[in-house]
């Protein structure tokens, strides 16, 4: 409940940025901050607000001696690249980059200009950085899935519904993010006798032909994996699911917050914090290619007790006593 309030209370200056946007005093450095979500998803908001946060803590105040320009997910998947061009056409000293779409629209326009990224899965896979320890670009920043994760969202899902036989997993199989939680996924489900169907989450007429023709089997459940199509389609999935009484696994608190059964991951609010002490950095003069890329140390378990009730579950004590947070 704690780190909720915390969110919240984030959240409630997230408007930082906008008031402040353009003004400057003195000489002024500019960011700029691509995002893998539309302008005003609620999402946003304490993501941004930690980011304000942790440029505050390193000496950089909007209006002061800084300024932000944004851009957002935009309508067509193909307007990445659009607003890499137009962000980097603002000529910025650094860039935040959200998701692993924004992060390959924003390689395919510069090579030099220092980037920061969040929430992007497999850097390495996705030809970012060279390793971990060195970068060796003008990237560098945080991952935001372990894929060992697969095999425990499978566990979760059997623990919560002993009866489960079948599991859905939707994933977006463009990215190279999904070959390494595939993998984790499909070991966990062999050892414990479980049958997977992949599911293309790409196209929302997909998803929902691919689940209801999922759901006429029973013994049934989803996992949802981690790709920004799955947060795309977040509500279109979590409809579906409760539609046709399937219990879902996700792989972050914004799927359980809007309805879905249970959340397992990181939270996604922190990475901003802490790459606003990388921005910071190399606003300061150090390169990305000597700041050490940086996985996830806390994961949160989310419980939404509302959603077990209409499917007809009981969620076991031993899911309870470590959940950090039960929505009831």
């Amino acid at each position: 409940m704690k780190r909720r309030a915390l969110t919240m209370q984030l959240g409630a200056v997230a408007l930082g940025p906008v008031i402040a946007r353009g003004q400057t005093a003195g000489r002024s450095r500019r960011i700029g901050v691509f995002m893998d979500v539309p302008a005003g998803d609620v999402r946003a908001q304490p993501r941004l607000a930690a980011f304000l946060q942790g440029l505050q803590e390193a000496g950089w105040s909007v209006g002061r001696n800084v300024r932000i320009d944004y851009r957002w997910r935009p309508v067509e998947a193909q307007d990445w690249r659009a607003g890499a061009r137009e962000l980097i056409g603002l000529a910025p000293d650094v860039i935040l980059g959200s998701s692993t779409p924004v992060i390959a629209a924003l390689q395919r326009e510069t090579r030099s200009l220092p980037i920061v990224f969040v929430t992007v899965i497999d850097p390495i896979g996705a030809g970012f950085v060279e390793s971990f320890a060195r970068p060796g670009g003008n990237m560098t920043g945080f991952t935001s899935i372990d894929f060992d994760l697969g095999g425990k969202w499978v566990e979760i899902l059997k623990e919560v519904d002993p009866r489960l036989r079948r599991v859905a997993v939707l994933s977006d199989p463009s990215l190279p993010s999904t070959v390494g939680q595939l993998k984790a996924i499909e070991a966990g489900a062999v050892a414990l006798h479980l049958a997977l169907t992949t599911i293309d989450v790409r196209d929302a007429t997909e998803i929902e032909r691919a689940l209801v023709a999922f759901a006429r089997t029973p013994n049934g459940g989803i996992v949802v994996t981690a790709a920004s199509a799955t947060g795309a389609h977040r509500e279109h999935i979590i409809a579906l699911a409760a539609r046709h009484r399937l219990p879902a696994v996700y792989p972050y608190d914004h799927f359980a917050v809007a309805g879905g059964l249970i959340a397992y991951g990181p939270d996604l609010v922190l990475p901003f914090r802490s790459a606003a002490g990388y921005v910071g950095r190399i606003l300061k003069g150090a390169r990305p290619a000597d700041l050490p890329v940086q996985a996830p140390t806390t994961l949160e378990m989310i419980v939404n007790l509302a959603t077990a009730k209409a499917l007809g579950l009981t969620i076991p004590q031993t899911i309870l006593l470590r959940a950090d947070e039960v929505i009831e």
